[in-house]
């Protein structure tokens, strides 16, 4: 059973957001997605809403031709094995000095079967190739080869429970995010350990990131270290973006 919620002028505010969205756009999924409360975050549940009511939930994005593939530049990157970085990991450190070797995925939480992954266990599953663009918040784009394994795959491999609801990623360099199940059993969000045809280098995630396409691009998480499936939703605080970053 869920906690009842203090009833505050926040909630009462973000609430009658949400309704009006709902009313506006019939379809919508009833319960609001989650909001940090500051003021300029009132509209997020009105955006996921209408996001959800006009796109087709499995809609696939705009792939492209090893032509369209353009220069990418790692911008933002904070190397988890730079020991002069305040996101030093000493784990990743390990992990590289090995050749990833050791690397292991975990998932956890509201699932049957939980464990982890090596990036052999995780190549075994079959491959999803995409060629797409990455959208950043910053304002610039570029496009690549991203070779995977689709997160469905994982989360059906894993026994993703019937009252998940929320798939949250850590990573090495201190990162905490999540998705919805509706964007995580999308067929183009992929745990990607390949770029334009070789291994995914470190200034780009590796060994592995996610890529969440129908999002912008600081969804995408690099360094992957953590999975865990939960029923709530995990509030890390006001990170200065919207949870839901849609496009």
């Amino acid at each position: 059973m869920r906690k009842n919620k203090i009833i505050t002028r926040r909630n009462v505010i973000i609430t009658g957001l949400t309704t009006i969205g709902g009313l506006i756009l019939p379809g919508c999924a009833k319960k609001p997605p989650p909001t940090y409360g500051n003021i300029l975050r009132m509209g997020d549940a009105f955006t996921y809403h209408a996001q959800r009511a006009l796109l087709p939930g499995q809609s696939l994005v705009k792939e492209y031709t090893t032509n369209d593939i353009s220069s990418f530049p790692a911008i933002g990157t904070t190397n988890p094995a730079d020991t002069s970085k305040s996101s030093f990991s000493k784990p990743y450190e390990n992990i590289v000095r090995a050749g990833f070797k050791d690397y292991c995925l975990a998932i956890e939480g509201r699932v049957s079967k939980p464990g982890s992954y090596t990036l052999t266990d995780l190549q075994k599953f079959p491959a999803r190739k995409q060629i797409t663009r990455h959208t950043c918040e910053e304002g610039w784009s570029a496009i690549a080869e991203w070779t995977g394994v689709p997160l469905a795959s994982i989360l059906n491999s894993a026994g993703t429970l019937p009252s998940a609801r929320f798939v949250n990623f850590y990573s090495y360099d201190g990162w905490v995010d999540s998705i919805d199940l509706l964007d995580a059993f999308h067929p183009q969000t992929i745990l990607a350990y390949g770029m334009n045809g070789r291994d995914l280098p470190i200034p780009h995630g590796g060994p592995l990131r996610l890529r969440v396409e129908t999002q912008l691009g600081y969804k995408s998480m690099k360094y992957l270290e953590k999975i865990t499936v939960t029923d709530e939703f995990v509030d890390i605080g006001d990170i200065g973006w919207s949870w839901h970053a849609g496009i």
